[in-house]
């Protein structure tokens, strides 16, 4: 008799512990997100999402939140303010040499070669006056011109209820310029831009940079992330890292060149990210051309960012 109430008991314990075994690996937590496993009418399996508002409250009690290695992926492309006009009165002259004009032009020139006006420009990329220099030959292939962004640390410090907060990272921006024209750059002593005599499937610039941004965020509903609307704007501060061209051809094959191009090796501009739960957009408007002198380009991003862990 006794054996068999054991026997009994025992069953029901290893009945029981199946069940909750089962339980347990039909409801999974990652985070703040609960993942139900059950099944419908017919018997079919279905899965259910619930954000544990608890968690959320429970973050709440930290004023500082870390996510790691934060990731976008956007397009790049630039509005160009280069003096187009100005640097095509410089090639009637001399291409490339403003310094040599004759004295009645010295007015135009002033010993601008280094800055943004026509003079260096043409110095920059100099071109006859017969085949002046145009913007199309700088156009980006939109779809191809890609952004992404790595942010090893991003931190959210709360403010005021946690509706308001600074947030900052730092992290590397990583961006393809894919040009639609066949230009290649010169590495040298200035820099310059040619027209080359071959068509490339494939020519591109590529600029890497670390980057800090600091930014304001507004946060509609803290306890409920899955719900909330987000709105943070501020600015952003570069170092450019590395720079290289990849060029691909029947006649050449694979070209790359590394050099800093003429690029501005410090970046500053505005920064922004719009977010309706776990949906988040960004974008980076730069305040400081892409190269050093000669072309006026301010390169921007807009994209999706994938949020770390």
């Amino acid at each position: 008799m006794k054996h068999k109430i054991l026997l009994t008991l025992l069953t029901m314990i290893l009945v029981l512990g199946a069940k909750a075994q089962q339980a347990a690996l039909d409801t999974i937590q990652i985070r703040g997100l609960i993942m139900v496993k059950g099944k419908d009418a017919a018997g079919k399996n279905i899965f259910r999402a619930y954000q544990d508002t608890a968690y959320a409250r429970n973050k709440l009690k930290r004023n500082l939140h870390t996510r790691w290695l934060v990731f976008d992926v956007g397009f790049n492309n630039y509005r160009d303010r280069s003096d187009y006009s100005a640097a095509m009165i410089m090639s009637l002259y001399y291409p490339g040499q403003p310094n040599n004009l004759p004295a009645y032009a010295d007015y135009i020139v002033a010993d601008k070669r280094y800055d943004y006006s026509g003079s260096a420009l043409n110095t920059f990329a100099p071109r006859n006056a017969s085949e002046p220099l145009t913007p199309s030959e700088f156009k980006l292939i939109p779809g191809k011109s890609m952004n992404f962004n790595i942010w090893l640390l991003m931190q959210r410090l709360n403010i005021h209820k946690h509706k308001l907060n600074l947030v900052y990272a730092l992290g590397v921006e990583m961006n393809n310029y894919r040009y639609a024209r066949s230009i290649t750059y010169v590495p040298g002593y200035p820099t310059t831009i040619i027209r080359d005599s071959i068509e490339f499937s494939k020519n591109k610039l590529f600029a890497q940079y670390l980057t800090i941004p600091v930014m304001l965020n507004f946060n509609s509903n803290p306890a409920r992330p899955g719900r909330s609307f987000e709105l943070s704007l501020g600015v952003s501060g570069g170092y450019l890292l590395k720079s290289r061209t990849k060029q691909v051809s029947e006649e050449r094959g694979k070209m790359k060149r590394t050099d800093d191009f003429n690029l501005n090796k410090w970046r500053f501009g505005l920064t922004g990210e719009i977010a309706y739960g776990p949906i988040k957009l960004y974008s980076n408007f730069a305040l400081t051309p892409l190269h050093d002198y000669g072309l006026e380009q301010y390169p921007f991003a807009v994209g999706f960012r994938f949020n770390g862990f």
